[in-house]
């Protein structure tokens, strides 16, 4: 391990590679804080509290522990995760250190790239990155070359103490079972030869990404250059396109790739936004509530007021409508026609607006909650004159 500049945070759980870790920090004279969470979900975790107190006093490095109650909801691992690295983001950036230390070793790295393989992931990187981001702080994992055996062989010579959990040892997670059924039955041939394999990937992982960036412009793709690229281009620049910070399943990005190749217009919900296409591009959206009561001649977020003449973006107000409300469309907005009352969605459909834009389309409503105006699409029957209150002007090209 090579000594670090700088103020860093350890993670330390008094386990044997974050021992290794701290220990190996203290003999390269690395200016360090310790960063230790308490789960409470062992016997033995109140102890290894009370030890890594003991050893933060005697070593005078500064602590910071996180005891209090941990209630996961759901997968215990993956929220435990996000549990200690808000914590120690919080550290890092109060006490203004560069970055976080965690213990990771190659048997962690192979581990992780088992696991990759058996949930069919294409990730970002394949094992484990030596440096990488999380909760926008900088995590640095200078262990990935070391052994098990040989952190244990280290603590022992030296009689350092450290704990073992035992929770470990149990296959009740998917983890351990690849650990003790796979890793530790590793021949030196066989991890060798992983190791090569998962350094390949990378190779050609990194070596597509660079290729496929170009293809994502302000975070949009074109559908006809996208449709004449090869399958794993294609694949890898959905990857990119959707989010480089989580892991998707091949089979998802099949899934996506086969509506892009076929469709020109989709919507479809994934996470917190959605996949949607213009005709031209396509990209990721999210969607927008907004309702605006106080109305005046400025620009808004998705249009703008302002005097003009008329046309399908003006308005003719009278007393009787105000206060008006600019609103973004809701199903089943209705606005009355000289022939009768017609569905705003119909209009929609007819001039074939994008799927993604109605839902953000402003709507004009007078007092009564009635609509007098569809921006750009026209006004209702009362509401429309040659000498407008205001325009409303929606903005087809969106906000980026």
């Amino acid at each position: 391990m090579k000594k670090l500049e700088g103020k860093w945070l350890v993670a330390v759980s008094t386990g044997p590679d974050s021992m290794y870790l701290v220990h190996q920090c203290l003999e390269l004279g690395m200016d360090i804080q310790i960063a230790h969470v308490n789960y409470h979900h062992r016997k033995q975790a109140t102890e290894e509290e009370a030890f890594i107190r003991f050893f933060a006093e005697e070593n005078q490095i500064p602590l910071h522990v996180r005891n209090d109650a941990f209630k996961p909801k759901g997968n215990f691992e993956a929220e435990a995760r996000e549990w200690r690295y808000t914590f120690f983001a919080k550290i890092v950036r109060k006490e203004q250190l560069k970055g976080v230390l965690v213990a990771h070793q190659q048997e962690d790295l192979l581990e992780t790239f088992l696991m990759q393989e058996e949930k069919r992931l294409e990730p970002d990187y394949f094992g484990l990155k030596e440096r990488t981001m999380m909760q926008g702080i900088s995590v640095v994992r200078p262990l990935l070359t070391m052994r098990k055996a040989e952190i244990i062989r280290y603590l022992d010579e030296h009689q350092y103490r450290y704990f073992i959990d035992h929770t470990n040892l149990e296959d009740k997670y998917r983890r351990n079972q690849i650990r003790h059924n796979q890793v530790e039955t590793m021949t030196d041939f066989m991890r060798e030869a992983l190791l090569q394999e998962i350094n390949r990937r990378n190779s050609i992982l990194q070596e597509r990404r660079h290729r496929v960036a170009k293809y994502i412009q302000k975070g949009k793709v074109s559908l006809k250059l996208y449709r004449n690229l090869e399958k794993e281009d294609r694949l890898s620049t959905l990857r990119q396109l959707l989010d480089q910070k989580k892991h998707h399943t091949k089979v998802q990005l099949i899934e996506l790739d086969q509506i892009v190749m076929r469709k020109e217009s989709f919507y479809i919900p994934f996470e917190k936004w959605y996949f949607t296409s213009d005709g031209q591009f396509f990209f990721l959206w999210k969607e927008e509530n907004y309702s605006y009561s106080d109305i005046q001649l400025k620009e808004y977020p998705f249009f703008k007021v302002e005097k003009g003449e008329s046309g399908v973006n003006a308005v003719t107000v009278h007393a009787s409508d105000y206060p008006l409300t600019i609103r973004n469309y809701r199903k089943g907005d209705t606005i009355q026609l000289r022939f009768g009352k017609k569905k705003v969605s119909r209009f929609f459909i007819d001039r074939k607006i994008p799927l993604y834009l109605r839902k953000v389309w402003p709507i004009v409503l007078n007092k009564k909650a009635e609509v007098i105006l569809v921006p750009g699409l026209g006004s209702d029957v009362n509401h429309y004159s040659i000498n407008p209150t205001f325009n409303v002007i929606q903005y087809l090209n969106t906000k980026e």
